[in-house]
């Protein structure tokens, strides 16, 4: 239970950090939220927990096929923004896109021999 909460603190931390930034350095801010650490804390938390090569193989490729269908929410989410759509509908708005983005990729990887 220790190890766990020395998780979520960890990660917690770099999500306030990365959001704190940005209040006065949005594209510094940006940078921070940008960078796979959340990728690679999960990684080193899965590796102490389980150490084997392979089912890290399979993480690691699994996340590069997840992270694509969540690119487009962060293009169309600016637009909407910038054209005057509110923050609460604009964020609703990405997230179901993304949701619907990943659904076709469980859907589509299967088909495609892409293994999740």
């Amino acid at each position: 239970m220790l190890f766990l909460a020395l998780k979520a603190l960890i990660s917690g931390m770099l999500i306030a950090a990365a959001s704190t930034l940005a209040k006065r350095y949005p594209g510094f801010g940006a940078l921070v939220a940008s960078l796979p650490l959340v990728s690679v804390l999960g990684m080193m938390w899965l590796w102490g927990e389980k150490p084997d090569e392979g089912n890290m193989a399979a993480h690691i490729g699994a996340t590069v096929w997840y992270v694509l269908p969540s690119l487009p929410m962060f293009l169309v989410m600016p637009v909407l923004l910038r054209h005057g759509i509110g923050f609460w509908p604009t964020l609703g708005l990405g997230c179901a896109l993304t949701i619907l983005l990943y659904t076709a990729l469980v859907a589509a990887a299967p088909r495609l021999g892409i293994g999740l």
